[in-house]
């Protein structure tokens, strides 16, 4: 597995992160080897510092500071929402051509890792933009209530940051996110193995857009698509 370097200077690196690829070591996953802040340290022959989480099955623009001090900005940028980040998703059904969704989520606690977290903590609010810009309806009855089904790409900007967000926030509008294991819909999910050998979560982190820490300049970073979802797009008829 190789990395792709978007973005570097004497203070910040990004790299666009494979889907399946660890951030760090966790010792909830001892049995991984390839881990992307080790991997970028080792490309670049620098030490790194995350500032911001992706999720494991998530691909996409992933931000490392060179130095504490700008580990610093960058995460009180990002905890005060101060970093645009914008996602494409690839759900079930029509999605709105435009909504804004406020609904508070409840912290997902792990068994093991948030064992000691209190479990009666109030929801939290969480609030994202969603935008259809594209569907599609195909010829096959993957729910046997309906003769065909339905498919929407989606970008998706989130103004807070809790875990699982923009998953859980899609799957309360019914429209869950293709390959989503944990909130997503399993019949839909096993198509698009079984037709497109697809079964990664079809989630890429494709803007992020910041004032840079030291220089103030505006910094704007693209993520290009892989193979998985330039083959989707292409068969679809689709462009992001």
């Amino acid at each position: 597995m190789s990395l792709q370097i978007l973005y570097r200077d004497e203070h910040l690196v990004a790299i666009n992160k494979p889907a399946g690829l660890l951030v760090h070591r966790s010792w909830l996953d001892k049995g991984e080897t390839q881990f992307a802040m080790q991997m970028t340290r080792d490309l670049i022959g620098q030490h790194v510092y995350t500032v911001h989480r992706l999720d494991r099955p998530t691909s996409g623009i992933l931000l490392f500071a060179l130095d504490p001090e700008t580990a610093r900005h960058l995460t009180d940028a990002f905890a005060s929402h101060r970093i645009q980040k914008e996602y494409l998703a690839l759900v079930r059904g029509w999605a709105p051509l435009q909504q804004f969704l406020d609904y508070s989520l409840k912290e997902e606690l792990d068994r093991i890792a948030d064992k000691f977290a209190d479990p009666d903590k109030p929801a939290q609010p969480a609030k994202t933009h969603i935008r259809c810009v594209a569907r599609i309806e195909l010829p096959f009855a993957v729910s046997p209530k309906h003769p065909s089904s339905r498919y929407s790409l989606v970008k998706l900007l989130p103004l807070t940051g809790r875990k699982h967000q923009l998953r859980r926030h899609l799957a309360h509008l019914r429209h869950p996110i293709v390959g989503d294991t944990s909130h997503g819909d399993g019949r839909h999910n096993r198509f698009f193995r079984e037709q497109f050998e697809c079964a990664r979560l079809m989630l890429h982190h494709q803007r992020l857009s910041f004032r840079h820490p030291h220089t103030h300049e505006l910094i704007v970073i693209d993520a290009p698509l892989d193979d998985h979802w330039n083959r989707r797009l292409h068969e679809f008829g689709w462009s992001a």
